[in-house]
């Protein structure tokens, strides 16, 4: 079926819709209500209207639907036309969620809206809270703020519950839309502590210094690190939801570097504005904890998100250099620019430490991943089939999608051919399956049965491919991500 909404730019509170409205009525109390109406594919007989959509029609006597009879040919997905009724300024969209029925209210200041479940009340409120989010911090002119909420009371914790999925999908946009210059390594880290500070709890926060990432001996972190004034910390965040305290973790690991100039191998200037998300790992990480908890979801998730710049100086590492990770592995470093392989290896050989019944990391990690999949889905590399299918399914219920790629030993031994190390930061024919073969330099850290490897540089960001994400940062999977922890909490 295809989904069509109907929103209603009003200026007053209804009462039994036949209250007359007043246009002297402040902007801030103006209201509005978005209807689900929907039709049926190879079927004629026009639009079908959801029953909050019919009982609406009914208290305007029909109007609505004579006017979605005659306005005309039938709309495209994404289009809107001006209606009214009785003397009221009505508009109608058709689309797929109910995302642009909200925005085009949010254009029209009204700042409380009402939205019809249309059947799953979560996908509405998931789909109004993405599609009202933006990021104006640094401007003089604001958008108007909407407060959106359920019509009617049919499965009012569905609506809320995908309120606190998209909340979560949003803290990570607006970590990764800030600049670089708001969200350093130790902002990134305080940020998150306090989002988490409701659920004390049940959370513990680690912020770890240079001091403690140097006593771990990870050189492949510091490498990177070393490069920047800003000082790197090492995040550890530890949700205990599980009543049962010996339960195995959750591992998250998030890539946290929070601006990559590329370092020495400097990144071409066009663009490099955008690689202020490249903590985007970390940041989806992140905000899946602070949702879980926000959830009270009952899993162990452990989560770790090593955090720095990559920045060229005097300090930072040079192409040729010869750095040791945690697990005594020696890294030829050819390329800077492929930095954010280097600080996931040590994090996760912390990370087995913990004896994780699963691991997985989130990175923006490859432009190949971008030119592979592009923002259609996020990529996967995993050596479990069990994890693929938990990974798989979660993303077939949140929409966003992951797609399975390859972990060849093929591509291993394109990192394991080194000149100078035990392995080389960038495959041995750099320009060929570079997601592949980063994939397999992570896996040479990972002894674990059940470990995956997101690749997100594809979907970081959103220019109008998803409908009901704005352009800019996109906070890509974090839904999925949640929605997987959800899925485990019933497998643990």
């Amino acid at each position: 079926m295809t989904m069509l909404l109907v929103r209603r730019a009003v200026q007053a509170v209804r009462t039994n819709h036949r209250r007359s409205f007043s246009a002297s009525r402040p902007l801030n109390q103006r209201k509005g209500l978005v209807l689900g109406v929907f039709e049926q594919e190879g079927k004629e007989g026009g639009p079908h209207l959801t029953e909050t959509a019919a009982g609406f029609d009914q208290a305007l006597s029909g109007k609505l639907s004579d006017l979605l009879k005659i306005s005309g040919p039938a709309l495209k997905k994404g289009k809107r036309l001006p209606m009214t009724v009785c003397g009221r300024e009505l508009g109608h969209h058709q689309g797929e969620h109910q995302t642009v029925g909200c925005r085009l209210l949010q254009d029209l200041e009204v700042s409380n809206v009402e939205v019809d479940g249309c059947g799953d009340s979560q996908a509405a409120a998931e789909g109004a809270a993405l599609g009202l989010f933006h990021y104006d911090q640094f401007k003089s002119k604001k958008k108007t703020e909407v407060t959106a909420q359920l019509h009617g009371s049919a499965d009012l914790a569905g609506w809320e519950r995908g309120v606190v999925f998209a909340e979560g999908q949003n803290l990570a946009r607006l970590l990764m839309e800030a600049p670089a210059n708001h969200i350093t390594p130790t902002v990134f880290a305080n940020t998150i502590e306090e989002k988490l500070a409701p659920h004390a709890e049940k959370v513990t926060i680690k912020k770890r210094s240079q001091a403690w990432i140097e006593e771990q001996q990870m050189g492949a972190f510091l490498s990177v690190a070393k490069g920047s004034d800003e000082p790197p910390v090492f995040l550890e965040l530890y949700y205990n939801g599980s009543p049962d305290t010996t339960q195995a973790p959750l591992l998250l690991v998030g890539k946290g570097i929070t601006f990559d100039s590329g370092g020495i191998s400097l990144k071409p200037s066009a663009s490099m504005d955008a690689m202020r998300a490249d903590m985007g790992g970390a940041a989806t990480v992140c905000a899946s904890i602070v949702t879980a908890a926000a959830l009270k979801l009952p899993v162990n998730i452990i989560g770790l998100a090593p955090l720095c710049e990559n920045m060229p100086s005097g300090k930072a590492s040079k192409p040729g250099d010869v750095v040791t990770a945690k697990n005594g592995k020696t890294i030829q470093v050819d390329n800077t620019d492929a930095e954010g392989r280097l600080i996931l290896a040590d994090a996760l050989c912390y990370g087995h430490t913990f004896n994780p019944r699963a691991i997985v990391n989130v990175a923006t990690l490859t432009g190949a991943m971008d030119v592979a999949l592009g923002s259609a889905a996020t990529g996967v590399f995993t050596n479990s089939d069990w994890l693929w299918e938990q990974l798989h399914k979660a993303s077939v219920v949140t929409g966003d999608r992951v797609w399975r790629m390859p972990l060849f030993r093929h591509y291993t031994r394109q990192v394991t051919d080194s000149q100078l190390a035990d392995l080389n930061n960038i495959g041995k024919y750099s320009r060929s399956g570079g997601a592949c073969t980063a994939a397999a330099f992570l896996r040479e850290f990972v002894t674990a049965a059940h470990w995956a490897h997101l690749d997100i540089a594809g979907v970081m960001s959103n220019k109008d491919e998803v409908p009901y994400l704005t352009k800019g940062m996109s906070g890509r999977p974090t839904r999925t991500l949640v929605e997987f922890a959800t899925r485990l909490s019933d497998v643990f």
